[in-house]
């Protein structure tokens, strides 16, 4: 791996596409068009005209951004025929049986390549399997495109590393890793990529290393929570509190903290599976990865089932059960809904014929009601209930919420990452956290 060591701009007169305008594809879009002419594409002619009108459904982006950028917006498959590069940061989730679902990136690839200008380099920043951008969506490229790489045209992957909702750690200030097709195509990327951002760029060896290395990444941290996911579970039983433990583990210089809870979202509970697929496709079978994998799916029966407990201890049944769901969306501070592990503990309730109240100040209500039948319930007008769980602390819960206004004084409090353990250190309720 090699560390840019210095800025090299390439010419700005350069068009620069992105396509897929979501939590990856829009800061990138907008950071290149500080510099250069960008065109942002997306199939989703709603969002276009969303993002037109300066409003961004991930909250990744602030409205002055919008409204000031020089990005062009569009729907419009024609536009990436002026690119000179064309970035590509579609979604590639799961499908029902857990496969890994490259359809986005495929498509991507069919439009892209019908548009393909002359000497264009084509860049991957969507999470794949290590072989897939030179397997896949390289021989999609030269179909729909006429053309040869290596001589028409180029490729490269540049993994992305995007937090959502973190205003620090963002696109411009996060290390980038790229790769190219040859030599000549890695030092294009390379100082394309170093024009705009603040942190260092690092060439890896090749596309698959780059591929591979975003893989490690998420699936390292996937390891490490299901870690954390048995501890709490083997100390619960244990009575011994797991977040005490962590504490005192934490004074040791070489300890790693993590937390345990729900595992969730678009990266962390998808991307190992990738890997786990391309492993048994060529005959190894990665125990460690699945059985982490089993840990932190299980998280989401381990919660219910510390309810049904509850209602056997007050010979109640779940169907009599009034519970508070506070935090639907995957992770703090964001409204994505994708893979929120929440959801499917809310419809497990629901199933069990509980009552269940909603509330998330950042979720969209219509696809709260899509996905969850229940409309969304403001942190005011919430009942006091048998069961409170706060499963996604939002800061806006951490500031206002009362954990006694709403929940009965006989009643549960589920408190998923400890935020309020200092504040119920009194025991004026039944307090339960991992």
């Amino acid at each position: 791996m090699k560390k840019n060591k210095e800025r090299s701009p390439i010419n700005q007169d350069k068009v620069i596409g992105v396509v897929g305008l979501g939590y990856v594809g829009l800061p990138v879009a907008i950071a290149f068009a500080e510099k250069y002419p960008v065109i942002g594409y997306d199939i989703d002619k709603e969002k276009i005209l969303a993002l037109k009108e300066g409003k961004d459904e991930t909250g990744e982006v602030a409205q002055e951004q919008l409204s000031r950028t020089t990005c062009v917006f569009t729907f419009h498959d024609q536009a990436l025929s002026i690119c000179d590069y064309i970035i590509i940061a579609v979604p590639t989730p799961l499908d029902h049986e857990l496969n890994p679902d490259l359809s986005f990136v495929e498509d991507a690839s069919k439009r892209v390549g019908q548009q393909l200008k002359e000497g264009a380099i084509v860049i991957y920043e969507s999470t794949v399997y290590p072989g897939a951008t030179e397997e896949v969506c390289l021989p999609i490229l030269e179909k729909y495109s006429g053309k040869k790489v290596g001589k028409d045209f180029s490729i490269g992957y540049s993994p992305e590393r995007i937090n959502p909702g973190d205003k620090v750690h963002t696109f411009k200030t996060i290390g980038k890793v790229i790769a190219g097709y040859d030599k000549q195509t890695l030092v294009a990327i390379e100082q394309l990529y170093a024009s705009v951002l603040t942190a260092p760029v690092y060439c890896a060896s090749s596309i698959k290393v780059a591929e591979a290395a975003k893989i490690v990444e998420n699936t390292q941290r996937d390891l490490n929570i299901a870690y954390m996911n048995e501890l709490a579970r083997l100390f619960h039983q244990m009575d011994i509190p797991i977040y005490d433990v962590l504490e005192v583990a934490k004074t040791k210089w070489n300890f790693t903290p993590f937390v345990p809870g729900l595992v969730g979202g678009h990266c962390i509970g998808v991307d190992p599976y990738y890997l786990i697929k391309k492993a048994e496709q060529i005959g190894y079978v990665p125990h460690l990865l699945k059985e982490a994998r089993k840990v932190n799916e299980s998280m989401v029966q381990f919660i219910v089932n510390r309810v049904e407990q509850f209602a056997i201890e007050h010979h109640m049944t779940i169907d009599k059960l009034q519970i508070n769901i506070l935090g639907i969306t995957f992770k703090e501070d964001v409204p994505d809904l994708r893979n929120a592990k929440a959801i499917e503990i809310v419809n497990q309730l629901r199933r069990k014929g509980a009552t269940i109240n909603i509330c998330d100040p950042w979720a969209d209500a219509n696809e709260v009601e899509v996905l969850c039948g229940e409309s969304l319930t403001p942190l005011e007008k919430l009942p006091r209930a048998n069961v409170s769980m706060i499963l996604v602390p939002h800061q806006n819960f951490c500031q206002q919420l009362n954990p006694l206004t709403i929940t009965k004084r006989d009643g549960l409090f589920i408190d998923l990452k400890a935020t309020f353990a200092d504040d119920l250190a009194d025991k004026k309720l039944e307090y339960w956290t991992l």
